[in-house]
């Protein structure tokens, strides 16, 4: 089993998510009853659904994370999973998504995914560039 396949089931005994297809087109997606909130793409590729406020308030440690690729205006972080603590820390991050969805503003309108505007290299192929 994969650790995206392990994120997944997971994530989908929790009360407050349910699974579809991801709006993209690639993959499943977990959903609140507002927003979705994850979308798997691949077996170690995964896209979460925070807010602008979110992303703002952890942008040092979503950037010091090695398993985390964020994109300029992206509402969405992409999660590699490599290991057990990628799957930790993405189920840590999607609390966080799921309380800030719960009081985005208005204003903070839904957005696409980064599945067609990330390419992620393995940790080995990155640290021989």
């Amino acid at each position: 089993m994969t650790q995206a396949q392990r994120a997944f089931e997971r994530l989908q005994a929790w009360p407050d998510l349910f699974a579809g297809p991801a709006s993209c087109g690639t993959g499943r997606a977990l959903c609140s009853v507002r927003d979705e909130i994850v979308h798997f793409h691949s077996d170690r590729d995964v896209d979460l659904h925070l807010t602008l406020r979110a992303i703002q308030r952890f942008r040092y440690d979503l950037g010091g994370s090695t398993a985390i690729r964020l994109v300029p205006g992206s509402r969405w972080v992409t999660v590699h999973l490599d290991c057990d603590a990628d799957t930790d820390l993405l189920l840590s991050l999607v609390s966080i998504a799921l309380k800030a969805h719960q009081t985005r503003p208005p204003a903070d309108l839904p957005s696409e995914c980064n599945f067609h505007r990330v390419t992620v290299l393995p940790r080995s192929a990155a640290g021989d560039a």
